[in-house]
């Protein structure tokens, strides 16, 4: 990969296109073979490989830096609170935050999104409603009936149409969004469909009724250039583990006069201002929202991992993203059998591709075979409800497989993806 040019701002200028071949000499994992086959890996969606440069930060900073964060005074703790903040900066950059304070650090999305819920929570009352919609991931869904269930508030959400796009129209028409929403929260890009939605939209929709905005990233900040203000949300999870970074870590991202005014998520040290017997008070956001010791190690490992997709350019991110997608829905599209779930062309679109496969005579090959089967020749994909059962029960399936390609992907993979996929056809009867 070249080398980064330094900028007047400190920010490495990315380089201009995306060198796959380069790149992918940055991920060793990516040599391996799986028995004779050359491994290919199509599961990025689910987790994205590492580079080099993010496993040697993490182990640098345990191996040189080790301390706990905000607490010791002495060289080592200096150096840790420093990496660690030295992250959260570079996370508000990356997304565009007005300020290193919008930055909370979790453990995953999935807390993320609870700690979103937990905290709105308060401001419910009985016969408020929550909007979702019916392609999000059980992680944008479960806290939501979580909440339902404690304040009285009535969860409903956005149906999709045959293509796999949020169904704007039929919401319209029903009403979905009005004077007693009070939260709307929906995925910018579908970890299934692979649907980008459009968010900005959405969240003026409900802005105008005066309803909080929260967005599920998880799919969309590791392939697209993001703006959380251009987005319209208020708070926005999304995970490390996904853009190339360690697991362990995930982020809420919230405007700071909303954050401000939300109460503690979970108790304990450095979220306090003042603690005594007879009550507490909290400190300002991001420390209020993060008790105890932090992911520090994992917030480094995703500094170095912003690093990385900063010097490649998150616009070369994304045009080689909608690449590899477009040629795997072609690829996809001359196997037969093959019946691809959401939109068929490269619009709008990630790179998370979903499908079913059938023999011959009909018959559904269980997505846990094709995903064992295509495994043997050495293309990981994903099978099963990838945690959207609702999504998986409206389109009238249980399962489906999963191909999700990412920066390091090549179209040798996706064929090796399309030629595994005629084997297993044929295996199970793929001849009339």
């Amino acid at each position: 990969m070249p080398e980064p040019v330094p900028t007047a701002s400190g920010v490495a200028a990315p380089v201009v296109g995306l060198d796959v071949e380069r790149v992918r000499a940055d991920f060793p994992i990516l040599s391996r073979r799986i028995g004779d086959w050359p491994l290919a890996y199509l599961d990025s969606a689910n987790t994205s490989q590492k580079p080099k440069r993010v496993v040697e930060a993490i182990a640098r900073h345990y191996l040189e830096h080790n301390a706990n964060v905000a607490r010791a005074m002495h060289t080592l703790g200096g150096e840790a609170t420093s990496a660690f903040e030295g992250a959260r900066e570079k996370v508000a950059r990356f997304v565009g935050a007005a300020s290193a304070a919008e930055v909370v650090f979790t453990k995953n999305a999935s807390e993320a999104l609870n700690l979103a819920a937990h905290t709105l929570g308060g401001r419910l009352s009985p016969g408020d409603e929550i909007v979702i919609s019916v392609m999000e991931h059980h992680s944008n869904i479960v806290p939501w009936q979580l909440l339902a269930q404690r304040t009285g508030a009535i969860l409903r959400w956005f149906d999709i149409t045959p293509d796999g796009r949020l169904d704007l129209e039929r919401a319209a028409a029903d009403g979905l969004i009005n004077e007693r929403t009070r939260i709307v929260s929906i995925a910018w890009v579908s970890n299934v469909l692979g649907t980008v939605n459009p968010v900005a939209e959405v969240a003026g929709l409900a802005h105008r009724v005066g309803a909080h905005v929260v967005v599920d990233g998880s799919q969309g900040v590791p392939q697209l250039p993001t703006d959380v203000a251009a987005l319209g949300a208020d708070l926005m999870a999304f995970t490390g583990h996904k853009m190339l970074g360690p697991t362990g870590i995930g982020v809420l991202w919230g405007r700071y006069d909303l954050l401000e005014t939300l109460p503690p998520f979970l108790g304990g040290g450095e979220m306090i201002e003042v603690v005594r017997l007879t009550g507490s008070t909290f400190a300002k956001p991001p420390a209020r929202f993060e008790a105890g010791t932090p992911p520090i190690a994992q917030a480094v490992g995703l500094g170095a991992a912003i690093d990385y997709l900063e010097r490649l350019g998150m616009e070369n991110v994304a045009a080689h993203e909608q690449r590899i997608t477009r040629y795997a829905l072609e690829r996809l599209g001359q196997v037969d059998g093959v019946s691809v779930l959401g939109p068929t062309e490269a619009v709008d679109r990630g790179g998370a591709v979903s499908f079913t496969l059938s023999t011959a005579d009909g018959t559904e090959v269980h997505p846990h075979d094709v995903m064992q089967f295509l495994d043997a020749r050495g293309v990981a994909v994903r099978g099963g409800h990838h945690c959207a059962r609702p999504l998986h029960e409206r389109l009238g399936i249980t399962a489906s497989s999963r191909a999700s390609g990412y920066l390091y992907t090549t179209e040798a993979e996706i064929d090796a993806l399309a030629e595994g996929l005629d084997y297993v056809r044929s295996f199970f009867g793929g001849r009339s």
